[in-house]
């Protein structure tokens, strides 16, 4: 509630649906509260952009939203004269909040919005490539990386000429991971490789040859293989027996042994979830039924992605496959319909600017810092700066040492100063080991671009109050909601919910208000067809559960056999399957025998299955056992040895999708407890119990009302939401009171007089 409230409140003080109006009126004071005087001008501001806050369709007046902004101001008051804004947990939720606000207003939101088109157009296609790497360090010297380039080019003029690419890849990729598979990288999707590499793919035809492409790894030479449409996302459980690469010739054939053995039984019906418990090693799936995160392309191992993508069906189960991680079975749980844009735009805000295409909104932010703000540059300070840094940076073990006091601004940012001291700190906080053959000088000046682009982006954000009034007042009015909520909390929420106390007394006194009206319980089956109408009424006429039209298929068993097949199991799974996607069925499972067979073999077979359907996750509550023994005979004997499944739900709605899949006309129905006057089809019949059929408007209805209840008090129980609203509203009064008492408010009334005739 409490979360809520500030969400509302700083919807209300920061609803900008229109900006700021400029005004040329001079400034006097409108309302005075304390001490604190509010001017005309930072009123009406707040005024043009929360009027319509409280009803979109309708202007509010100013007087009343002087009265609204009073008591806002009042609490904000209140809440500073307490010191409430001092303290270190304000503060520091208030720079919390400052850097979530700051966000718009620093990035560049067109720059984004393309990314993330862009990725999600590539979301919609596969690629598989193989490279080449060219090994170089990104901050390699110059002349290091001039030498690198011409070998990819000249690389990349052998294989256009006709030299095989994986032969290639095989004798000089110096990717250790797919230089032996002729480069292949296998196929991936956006966000599976870094940015450049990425985009250089995409845009490549297949079975060209790219020019060299320059990521942190070196220079790439990419050759397009294959393009699929995306596959959507799976979510598997499998069960695993790890078994190392180097596991001897015996350990391997135990591993083996062990994933066949919980293979059958996992293929004799045994529940996957208590074969996964008590066969696979996953510590972190075993005791969850094996069930492992949604997952696409690029993502798995290739064996495993391809075993599981050629699962079919719901529940399919592989047979066991080795990866390099030991053996698995995998049991297909669900299949991930892909998102629309709309779907998927927030996650994918969320990588593009977390991922490697973040250097390039990076850098073209810091390019349009750089034009917007003078920097001026001291060379001979970030000369001796750089000179301090040595060959122990390469490895990420520099030591911060002070530079001497006569050496002072390396840079300045409209003319504030960042001392190169400042610098060596970024530096040594920021060092990593680096590839071989990272130069010192390359290295040295890419922390110093670095350096300047963080002062950049932390001058710019530091200033943005002076850049943008509206940031200023967003800001400001977002500090006093913070405020607004801290002293709602603890006068109003808090007081209201945990005193129970004052909640009775409260309802004791006001019960009168907290009033059931005059209630009918009632179901509403509204169709364009009487013929469902009347199936409708028949089916709902009996007592719960109701009987669906809806029949699993008949097992049939050889004559005295009460073993489950391969086939019995496949469809005692669907039954299974049936009832987790509809989790108010029931399923009444009969067995029947011919006159050759024991009396007691239908009872055998119906428990058999029900073994078979409660290791599947079923309840037992949610199954009925119906006996028939040899009493139904049918002219088909085989018949005679069979059970058969029918399907029952405690749910009206079922009956409604039962009744709509006959496709002879639509029907609705509805269960409800209404008030007289919300529905037209009850009060035609003059509130009487029993059902009565009715056409208001064209529309077929039949009404069954069960009760009526007479209008009472409700009991503090059931109005207590309402209680503790009224409470809270109660509270407030009070608090309010004591606070114009204490900052007394005074009002000037011409100048408010003068803001409604403006109007």
């Amino acid at each position: 509630m409490r979360y809520l409230f500030f969400v509302c409140i700083v919807g209300f003080l920061v609803g900008c649906k229109t900006k700021p109006v400029v005004q040329t009126r001079p400034d006097p004071v409108i309302l005075t509260i304390g001490n604190q005087q509010i001017r005309t001008d930072e009123f009406f501001q707040s005024f043009t952009k929360n009027q319509f806050s409280a009803d979109t369709s309708k202007q509010m007046a100013i007087e009343d939203y002087l009265e609204l902004y009073t008591n806002l101001k009042l609490k904000v008051i209140a809440a500073q004269a307490e010191g409430r804004d001092t303290t270190s947990d304000f503060k520091e939720e208030m720079a919390t909040l400052r850097k979530q606000l700051a966000q718009p207003f620093l990035q560049d939101k067109i720059l984004i919005d393309n990314l993330v088109a862009e990725a999600y157009q590539r979301s919609k296609e596969e690629i598989r490539a193989s490279h080449i790497l060219i090994s170089v360090s990104p901050d390699a010297s110059p002349a290091d990386t001039l030498v690198a380039y011409r070998a990819a080019m000249a690389l990349r003029g052998r294989i256009v000429e006709g030299e095989d690419f994986a032969e290639m890849a095989k004798k000089l990729s110096k990717d250790d991971k797919t230089a032996s598979s002729g480069g292949d990288l296998g196929f991936f999707t956006v966000f599976q490789t870094v940015y450049p590499f990425e985009t250089a793919a995409y845009r490549l035809e297949n079975n060209k040859i790219s020019n060299p492409v320059r990521t942190n790894s070196g220079y790439h030479l990419i050759k397009i293989t294959d393009r699929r449409v995306a596959r959507s996302k799976l979510q598997v459980a499998h069960i695993l027996v790890s078994m190392s690469s180097s596991a001897s010739p015996e350990g391997q054939n135990v591993a083996k042994a062990r994933i066949e053995e919980a293979y059958e039984r996992v293929r004799q019906g045994e529940a996957f979830e208590v074969v996964c418990r008590e066969y696979s090693t996953d510590q972190t799936t075993k005791n969850s039924g094996g069930v492992l995160a949604a997952f696409g392309t690029g993502q798995w191992v290739p064996s495993f992605e391809e075993a599981a993508y050629s699962l079919k069906k719901i529940g399919d189960v592989s047979q066991p496959f080795k990866t390099n991680y030991g053996w698995h079975i995998i049991r297909l749980i669900n299949k991930l319909s892909i998102p629309t844009f709309q779907e998927a735009a927030s996650s994918l805000r969320q990588k593009v600017v977390t991922d490697s295409r973040k250097d390039v909104i990076v850098e073209v932010a810091a390019q349009k810092l750089r034009k917007l703000y003078e920097i001026n540059e001291n060379e001979s300070v970030k000369d001796n700066a750089i000179a301090l840094l040595d060959t122990s940076l390469l490895s990420g073990h520099w030591k911060l040492k002070t530079l001497p006091t006569t050496i002072k601004s390396i840079f300045e940012i409209e003319k504030q100063s960042y001392s190169a001291n400042q610098f060596l700190d970024f530096v040594a906080k920021k060092q990593a080991p680096t590839m071989k053959g990272t130069n010192l000088k390359t290295l040295a000046q890419r922390y110093y671009k670095q350096f300047i682009n963080r002062q950049l982006a932390e001058y710019e954000e530091a200033n943005l109050e002076k850049k943008y009034p509206e940031f200023k007042a967003l800001v400001s009015e977002v500090h006093d909601g913070v405020l607004l909520s801290q002293v709602m909390a603890q006068q109003v929420w808090d007081k209201s919910i945990a005193d129970t106390t004052s909640q009775r007394i409260y309802y004791e006194a006001n019960k009168n208000k907290y009033r059931y009206a005059e209630r009918a319980t009632a179901t509403i089956i509204t169709s364009n067809s009487d013929s469902l109408l009347v199936r409708a009424q028949e089916m709902l006429g009996m007592s719960p559960p109701y009987q669906l039209r809806r029949k699993g298929t008949d097992l049939i068993f050889d004559n005295n056999k009460s073993d489950l097949t391969l086939l019995h199991r496949e469809s005692l799974f669907d039954v299974a399957v049936t009832m987790m996607r509809n989790e108010n069925y029931l399923v009444e499972v009969s067995g029947f025998s011919d006159n050759t067979e024991p009396d007691s073999l239908s009872g055998v077979r119906i428990r058999n299955a029900v073994k078979s359907i409660t290791n599947n996750r079923i309840a037992l509550s949610r199954i009925m056992e119906k006996d028939n023994g040899k009493f139904l005979p049918t002219f088909d004997k085989s018949k005679n040895r069979r059970l058969s499944f029918q399907y029952y739900s405690t749910s009206k709605k079922d009956i409604e999708k039962t009744l709509n899949s006959l496709k002879i006309g639509s029907v609705n129905i509805v269960e409800t407890v209404l008030n007289k006057g919300e529905n037209k089809y009850i009060d035609i019949n003059n509130w009487k119990v029993g059902s009565f059929r009715t056409t208001i408007d064209g529309k077929k209805a039949l009404v069954m009302i069960a009760t009526i209840e007479p209008q009472r008090i409700k009991k503090l129980n059931e109005a207590r939401g309402a209680v503790i609203n009224d409470y809270q509203r109660q509270l407030e009064k009070e608090l309010l009171a004591k606070l114009k008492i204490q900052f007394p408010v005074v009002k000037n009334e011409e100048e408010i007089k003068k803001l409604v005739i403006s109007r």
